[in-house]
């Protein structure tokens, strides 16, 4: 049995924020914005641009580009932020209502940065487990740059949170576009490193809260994390993938293209030379700041459209979350 992507689907709000605008929010030279965090311009969301609206909007695109009717779905994941339209609702099923997916139940999944990554390994493991389950949506939004305080920083690591929407559609036996084998890390020490201090069952919002702008993303121990993470996080990523793609048969050099989330571009240069791959071989998302799980969809996409993925290309999705997770999935294109 195989797993492969059908399509992808994409939304991007049409309202930007620019490097200079962070630059005058940050107190920030916008030359660092622009050279060191790799931010030239980001989306950021219109009046509209809800988040589980935006992954309705991407997985639309998604089964137009398919043709697909909506009703041959069978499960709906949603891979977008809990940061949603209301607190403690279940997206994937509005979703599965406004898709008129009638014949499928839904779900939703959350990793941070690397929900995507590990739907896909679980998608292909329900299709594998399940004969029933031949086509599968997954699909979600990203605001959590509404949790940034750009005077904080602590939180200057994320002054790249962007807004967005995305989606794949999966099916059981198609005949291209191959999910191969997943791998994921996950570290709990770093799980209190970085959160919005307020308005969980800790510590209920006030509005004393609110007036203090501590609603918002935060790092508890920024000298203590950093330490830590450095240690770990790129040797993590650059695990994640190749033990993907070893799980997966394959050795680094047959690797054609890594669809990478954002990150600032030194350390998105230094995976690249790791793995010996060229700068054309992945795509620097500078125009679009960091949508959290969403990039890897948006890497891939963009990368398809501009030429940069062949049939018999080896592509791997990667990503690393707040928490701390790392995860890769491998792709035979074509």
């Amino acid at each position: 049995m195989t797993v492969g992507i059908v399509s992808t689907g994409i939304y991007i709000p049409q309202t930007k924020m620019t490097s200079q605008e962070i630059a005058a929010l940050s107190d920030i030279p916008e030359e660092i914005i622009r050279q060191k965090m790799g931010i030239y311009e980001k989306p950021i969301p219109g009046p509209e641009d809800h988040t589980v609206q935006m992954g309705i909007w991407a997985a639309q695109d998604a089964l137009k580009k398919a043709n697909i009717e909506p009703k041959l779905i069978d499960v709906v994941m949603y891979i977008g932020e809990e940061h949603k339209e209301y607190p403690l609702w279940t997206a994937s099923i509005k979703m599965q209502e406004e898709l008129g997916a009638v014949n499928a139940w839904a779900f939703d999944v959350q990793l941070r940065c690397s929900t995507t990554i590990m739907a896909m390994k679980l998608a292909k493991s329900l299709m594998e487990s399940d004969e029933s389950i031949k086509t599968v949506l997954l699909a979600g939004g990203y605001r959590n740059g509404d949790f940034i305080d750009y005077q904080n920083p602590r939180a200057r690591f994320m002054f790249n949170l962007a807004a967005g929407g995305g989606a794949l559609i999966l099916q059981k036996n198609y005949e291209k576009n191959h999910l191969l084998e997943a791998a994921i890390i996950t570290d709990g020490s770093f799980s209190e490193d970085v959160l919005v201090p307020v308005g969980g069952t800790k510590k209920p919002i006030t509005p004393k809260d609110l007036e203090n702008n501590l609603y918002k993303l935060d790092v508890i121990d920024p000298v203590g994390m950093k330490e830590r993470l450095e240690q770990k996080s790129l040797s993590n990523f650059l695990k994640v993938i190749r033990s993907s793609l070893s799980k997966s048969g394959l050795s680094e050099k047959e690797l054609d293209y890594l669809a990478m989330l954002h990150m600032k571009k030194s350390a998105h240069d230094y995976v690249l030379s790791s793995l010996g791959l060229q700068e054309d071989q992945s795509i620097y998302l500078r125009n679009y700041g960091h949508i959290g799980q969403i990039d890897q969809i948006l890497s891939l996409q963009t990368a398809l459209e501009v030429g940069r993925i062949q049939d018999g290309h080896i592509v791997t999705l990667v990503g690393a979350g707040i928490g701390y997770v790392w995860g890769a999935i491998t792709i035979r294109w074509g």
